[in-house]
């Protein structure tokens, strides 16, 4: 990120992230003639430079047309000092304003004091905006610090373990966290390892996931990405131009409780590893059969296309789609921004890879899990999977203006 802003678009967004020398060519170009919204204000998502507003009534990152590429970070809280938490909060805010809108930090990366570290840790100056979004969220062992226990949301409620979880308690769990996503992996990364600097001494990184290859959107009329296994994921999404049903389903309502909530949601992040070597050695049929589509189009079973209404009762029973779909669910809907990764191998010649699913809603007890327990129970894709790691974030509405900053109505009260 730089001053001026002039160079052009990074390169980077056409690699994968690091060893992993991935390129998605049809999920990038899903976002093509997309939309990217921040409260109110729609911007086009089709120039890989372009900026995404950071003020608005909700925080951007959520319905905003999905980037490419995400570095999702989870944080523990070391100070007891509740004035000095809340003055990270506000330093975090002016950062991720700055850093969302193409600036470094503060003073910059270069030109200070020598005998000082720079402001910025510079890794981003030249590069552009690249659509970068941060989102903030506070887990629930965040209102047992800072005399909050009383206004935690009765909605942020601690998940229950769930048939086949193998949690890893070191990729679990949190105080809080950030979710940056951009279309360059270079962007992301750097507004993490900011906000992590800027953070030292008061908070930790707790755990963190990069990804690659968004495996949902929110822009319907993009084409749909599509997963490790190879199977389009998102075709029912929620669209982020559907105010009506992210009013429904994911921005928290006034009456809901508490105030402070009022026009954020609620994350759910789990992180699935994806057995690839069994699902690569099994027959087509019995994958079609296990997602309830076909592998090309998409289409549900017995339909042509891949948005046709699908037939819940012509797939198996035990098809994903039809387990996952709101009418099995008493209509519960979740909003998907999830990705793909790869960290290297298990040790056993096996891919550590798999999805790495985030899911914003109005409420995780009528959202989430209600869904998740229905698809563990029965799910014919639970073969291939595992649950891995999980968090759940109460996610406060947008900052406002330049005077605003993340949490506010937590911690002062104000609607």
């Amino acid at each position: 990120m730089a001053e001026d802003n002039t160079r052009p678009p990074s390169r980077r967004s056409l690699l994968g992230w690091g060893g992993a020398g991935l390129a998605l060519g049809a999920a990038a170009a899903g976002g093509a003639v997309a939309m990217t919204r921040s409260g109110d204000e729609a911007v086009p998502a089709g120039d890989a430079g372009a900026a995404v507003p950071f003020h608005g009534a909700h925080q951007a990152g959520i319905a905003t047309a999905v980037q490419d590429r995400l570095h999702f970070a989870a944080f523990d809280v070391r100070t007891d000092d509740r004035e000095e938490f809340v003055q990270l909060l506000k330093d975090w805010t002016r950062a991720a304003a700055r850093m969302t809108a193409g600036h470094t930090v503060g003073e910059g990366a270069h030109g200070g004091l020598a005998e000082a570290p720079p402001d910025d840790t510079g890794e981003a100056l030249g590069l552009k905006p690249s659509r970068l979004t941060l989102t903030i969220g506070f887990g629930p062992s965040l209102f047992e610090r800072f005399d909050l226990s009383g206004r935690r949301p009765k909605a942020l409620v601690d998940l229950p373990k769930f048939p086949g979880d193998n949690l890893d308690k070191a990729r679990s769990g949190g105080d809080l966290c950030v979710q940056a996503c951009a279309d360059d992996p270079q962007v992301a990364v750097h507004a993490i390892r900011n906000l992590a600097r800027i953070g030292f001494g008061k908070v930790a990184v707790r755990w963190s996931q990069l990804g690659f290859g968004k495996t949902s959107s929110t822009t319907p009329d993009a084409q749909t990405p599509r997963n490790l296994f190879g199977f389009k994921d998102g075709t029912r999404n929620v669209s982020g131009q559907d105010t009506s049903a992210l009013a429904q389903h994911v921005w928290v309502g006034e009456k809901d409780g508490p105030d402070w909530m009022a026009g954020g949601s609620y994350l759910v992040a789990r992180r699935i590893r994806m057995n690839i070597e069994t699902w690569d050695r099994t027959s087509l049929g019995e994958q079609e059969d296990v997602f309830g589509r076909d592998k090309g189009e998409g289409a549900p079973v017995g339909k042509a296309k891949e948005h046709d209404e699908p037939f819940l009762k012509a797939m198996k029973p035990d098809a994903h789609v039809r387990l996952a779909h709101p009418d099995a669910n008493d209509g519960a809907t979740l909003l998907r921004r999830g990705y793909s990764f790869t960290d290297g191998t298990d040790g056993l010649g096996r891919l550590d890879a798999g999805l790495f699913f985030l899911a914003y809603q109005r409420d995780v007890r009528t959202g989430f899990i209600p869904v998740q327990r229905n698809l563990a129970r029965s799910d014919a894709l639970n073969e291939y999977i595992q649950h891995v790691g999980s968090a759940v974030f109460a996610v406060p509405p947008g900052v406002r203006d330049k005077d605003d900053w993340w949490g506010r109505g937590l911690f002062t009260g104000e609607a």
